[in-house]
């Protein structure tokens, strides 16, 4: 009897440990890597005739790649989308001016903020590069161990950061974004055997354009010493994918790669001989049309190229979801979880992408975009040509398109009040907010 007793519990303690063991193996370890000014032209997986990314191709040859993803056209208001889940005109992450003290932005004692979900879950969660825009700091937001730096801009040759809620001073010749490279490959080292998630906000490849630890002596000048930031930046994706590799995690890791803007201004280079229609901080599809790579090996189907509108609040979705967490009740999210299609099935895409910048906003479908003031735009030859649908020029399939993206901006209401008989959003509301917003900082 005894040892039919003690068979039993053994048996039920293998197989309690063998059911939390699966259960923990299907939760990944997520890294989200953060280009800054990188659009769709800076990567060649996306056909870029001139930049070339062969280990960010990798990635994308050995996960799904997703041609429409829209973020905002600067950096701040997307990291508020990125954290939050939630549109900009309910977070008041709308604008570069986010995170002035006492200025309006998205604030964590207010919010969900995934890192903060994802600890709860039992995620150990970190962080490295650039924040200043998201405001307060990463350990507000749920990140507990985190390197970044005080600038809006590029940090690259300077020799002091913030570790962990403490001043480091470098030695002389440090090369910053080598800083947040190691603290990133520590960090995975030493949680290895824990789920985690990790935020890697890269400084590559925004201005001052610098020269590298590789660059050519005597280059000076762009686009030569722009094309080795580029270089750089590509380097240290695949010295990351290398450490995961090289430490059996590569299978047990989601890892992101995503742009957080268009490509800044002057820079865009040509897709298939064409270029790309604007570029960051434009409310064209330059501005927050954006690259977004996804890799898990033996999970996310290899070498898949997705035409699923993304929006920059759906990782908050996909991350909860993979993590076994629930999103709080009571608050409106904006994400919805791409977990099925990096499982490689259909998934429930969404059927528009909403972006905002200040007082201007748009909505995105397939082949149509409206913006704020109820204009039309036949997108057939996006991302180079947005082509203005005039009301005397309407066919039957602009019309369709144009109850439908106006019923999307009349239930969203981004003015934050009133809206017309045909859901445009009150014209006094949204020149109140652009008068608000007229100084925000373009800078970064």
């Amino acid at each position: 009897m005894k040892e039919l007793l003690a068979a039993l519990v053994s048996f039920f303690v293998l197989a309690t440990s063998g059911s939390l063991s699966a259960a923990e193996a299907a939760r990944p370890n997520i890294i989200f890597i953060l280009a800054d000014d990188l659009g769709i032209d800076g990567v060649s997986a996306y056909g870029s005739d001139k930049r070339k990314t062969p280990s960010i191709d990798r990635l994308a040859a050995s996960g799904t790649r997703f041609e429409t993803c829209y973020a905002a056209p600067l950096c701040g208001p997307s990291r508020c989308l990125l954290m939050t889940g939630r549109y900009a005109f309910r977070t008041g992450g709308l604008a570069n001016n986010s995170w002035r003290p006492g200025g309006p932005g998205a604030q964590s004692g207010k919010e969900q903020p995934v890192a903060r979900l994802l600890k709860e879950a039992g995620y150990t969660t970190g962080m490295a590069g650039k924040w200043r825009q998201v405001g307060e700091t990463p350990r507000d937001w749920g990140f507990e161990e985190y390197t970044t730096d005080p600038t809006a801009s590029g940090w690259f040759w300077q020799t002091k950061h913030q570790q962990n809620g403490r001043e480091v001073t470098m030695p002389a010749g440090t090369y910053a974004p080598d800083v947040i490279q190691n603290f990133t490959l520590d960090f995975i080292r030493r949680h290895r055997d824990q789920p985690f998630f990790f935020y890697y906000s890269m400084h590559l490849v925004h201005a001052p354009i610098l020269r590298t630890p590789d660059s050519a002596a005597g280059t000076k000048a762009e686009p030569a010493r722009y094309d080795e930031n580029i270089a750089y930046m590509d380097k240290q994706v695949g010295a990351l994918m290398a450490e995961l590799e090289k430490l059996g995690l590569r299978e047990k890791t989601l890892v992101i790669f995503a742009g957080d803007n268009g490509t800044a201004a002057g820079r865009p280079v040509p897709i298939g001989g064409r270029l790309v229609n604007g570029h960051k901080a434009s409310m064209l599809e330059g501005g927050s049309r954006v690259p977004l790579i996804a890799s898990w090996p033996g999970t996310t189907p290899a070498g898949k190229v997705s035409k699923d509108i993304v929006s920059f609040a759906d990782p908050h979705a996909t991350f909860l979801e993979l993590a076994g967490a629930k999103a709080p009740a009571g608050i409106k999210f904006d994400g919805r979880s791409l977990a099925p299609q990096l499982r490689g099935e259909k998934g429930t895409p969404r059927e528009w992408a909403y972006v905002q910048l200040g007082a201007k906003w748009f909505v995105r479908e397939p082949g149509w975009k409206m913006n704020e003031s109820g204009e039309l735009f036949d997108m057939a030859d996006a991302p180079f040509v947005e082509k203005p649908v005039a009301a005397k020029a309407e066919t039957e399939t602009s019309k369709a398109a144009r109850a439908r993206l106006t019923a999307v901006l009349a239930e969203l209401n981004p003015a934050g009040g009133k809206a017309g008989a045909a859901g445009k959003p009150d014209a006094k509301a949204a020149k109140k907010k652009k008068k608000a917003d007229r100084k925000k900082n373009t800078q970064a």
